[in-house]
């Protein structure tokens, strides 16, 4: 996995679970919908590439 997709899988996740922790704390259900999607991108990121790196060995 290249190390600047990977940074970004990582770091979409930390965003999103941050987000959604926020949003539960203050009652907001967008906020936390909001943060479980991003968390969801970032894990289908990681997929991806590793999808990738299975096919280049």
């Amino acid at each position: 996995m290249s190390g600047t997709e990977k940074s970004k899988a990582h770091a979409e996740q930390a965003k999103g679970k941050a987000k959604e922790t926020v949003g539960r704390a203050v009652g907001n259900e967008r906020m936390t919908a909001e943060g479980q999607a991003e968390q969801t991108k970032g894990k289908t990121r990681h997929a991806k590439e590793d999808v990738k790196d299975a096919f280049r060995r």
